[in-house]
């Protein structure tokens, strides 16, 4: 293999860039040359083609975002756009396929494996934390990170005016997160998709901490839990506490990429490429502890993350 092919796809991650490099850089160790395409898979059918060599990817690596820029792609979610696609990376002389995303990224290079053995290889980069056969995602820990600042700063007003503040976070199908950032950030409570709760139980709690002195609290709220205004109103009409609401949006998906994840985003991307041009395919890379390990992408994307419960307790426990 001589020449392969990589693209940013999906929702943009802290850390692409750095993974972006990795490929390239790696697979130039390699004597491989690398073309890269915008827009993920509908700039691969609309063949926005780049060569990609190693000044291409020079001073990238604390930019956020992807340098390659990203799209969703409808026309590639059908088999005539999936051959349409395949098409052009043969055209461009492309004898394998680096992706770097998240799962519905990841679910596209399945299909261009199974359906016309096409080698790929897959990079996940997204801030959810939520793709199995690995312990971080790139990008999760800049999010995190990024939320625990705004908490941070949100509990030093909280405390000034005595106020009860709900903080959202992104998170529609998951709370990573959301535990994550309330717990390092010292909420008293975290709200998440998967774990039933009920907002009468905080107000209960809340005014208990009132009772005991307390006179300002955060709550952390994935949005696919709840929307942090209807929280907001539902605590303050039940409790009689001033209640403000703060949404981070997609704030949490921007900014420099911490040294966690430009570190973890190199070793990803190096192993991705090495093991492409090793004439491995249809697998996603990932981390397990402190090793780089990969697993069949048949076996990630049929595989669900799960919360870990102990993390849930000690935010709990933590709150007291």
């Amino acid at each position: 293999m001589k020449r392969i092919a990589v693209i940013t796809s999906g929702g943009d991650a802290p850390g692409m860039n750095a993974a972006l490099r990795a490929v390239v850089r790696a697979a130039i160790g390699r004597g491989a040359e690398v073309v890269g395409f915008g827009h993920g898979y509908e700039g691969i059918i609309n063949n926005e083609a780049v060569e990609m060599n190693s000044q291409a990817v020079g001073g990238i690596i604390d930019r956020g975002g992807t340098i390659l820029r990203t799209a969703r792609s409808a026309t590639f979610r059908t088999i005539e756009g999936r051959q349409k696609a395949l098409d052009m990376l043969t055209a461009n002389g492309a004898e394998g396929l680096v992706v770097i995303g998240g799962d519905g990224s990841l679910t596209g290079a399945l299909k261009l494996h199974e359906e016309f053995q096409f080698p790929v290889m897959g990079v996940p980069g997204s801030i959810d934390n939520d793709i199995a056969g690995t312990d971080f995602s790139i990008g999760f820990d800049t999010a995190v990170n990024t939320a625990v600042q705004a908490i941070d700063r949100v509990r030093d007003t909280a405390y000034s005016h005595e106020r009860v503040f709900v903080i959202e976070v992104m998170g529609r199908r998951n709370g990573f997160i959301a535990l994550e950032a309330g717990l390092s950030g010292g909420a008293e409570a975290v709200l998440i998709p998967e774990v039933p709760y009920s907002l009468l139980d905080i107000c209960r709690y809340l005014r208990s901490a009132a009772s005991k002195g307390k006179r300002s609290s955060i709550l952390v709220v994935a949005e696919g839990a709840a929307k942090a205004s209807d929280v907001s109103d539902f605590i303050g009409k039940n409790t009689g506490f001033e209640t403000r609401h703060v949404v981070l949006g997609h704030m949490q998906r921007g900014g420099s990429p911490t040294a966690f994840d430009r570190v973890l985003a190199l070793r990803l991307g190096a192993m991705a490429t090495n093991r492409l041009l090793s004439g491995f395919r249809g697998e996603m890379v990932g981390v397990d502890g402190r090793n780089l390990v990969s697993h069949p992408l048949s076996y990630v994307l049929s595989t669900d993350r799960q919360i870990d419960p102990e993390r849930l307790l000690l935010t709990e426990v933590m709150a007291q």
